[in-house]
């Protein structure tokens, strides 16, 4: 158990923090699935208004330092892909 005041407000932090970002993660990964739910339905128009939400939600919680940088880059890279192999099929 924390003794000093620094480490018991420290673990209060993290206490928060932690569920903060887990709210931040959990809600990127629903935006994921919906946009998977999207490409799985073959409607171009609605994958990429998917993909334009999922995007701006990575870029945002990796500015807020939850997720990696690179992390959030490279889910994107690899949804464009997705998103451009269904245009390529479609069109």
């Amino acid at each position: 158990m924390a003794r000093s005041l620094q480490s018991r407000k420290r673990v209060r932090q993290n206490a928060k923090s932690k569920t903060i970002n887990r709210a931040r993660k959990s809600q990127v990964k629903t935006q994921i699935k919906r946009f998977q739910e999207a490409l799985e339905s073959g409607d171009v128009q609605a994958a990429s208004e998917k993909y334009r939400l999922v995007v701006k939600k990575l870029d945002k919680t990796a500015a807020k330092s939850t997720m990696h940088k690179k992390t959030a880059a490279r889910k994107k890279s690899r949804l464009a892909k997705q998103l451009n192999n269904l245009k390529a099929k479609e069109g």
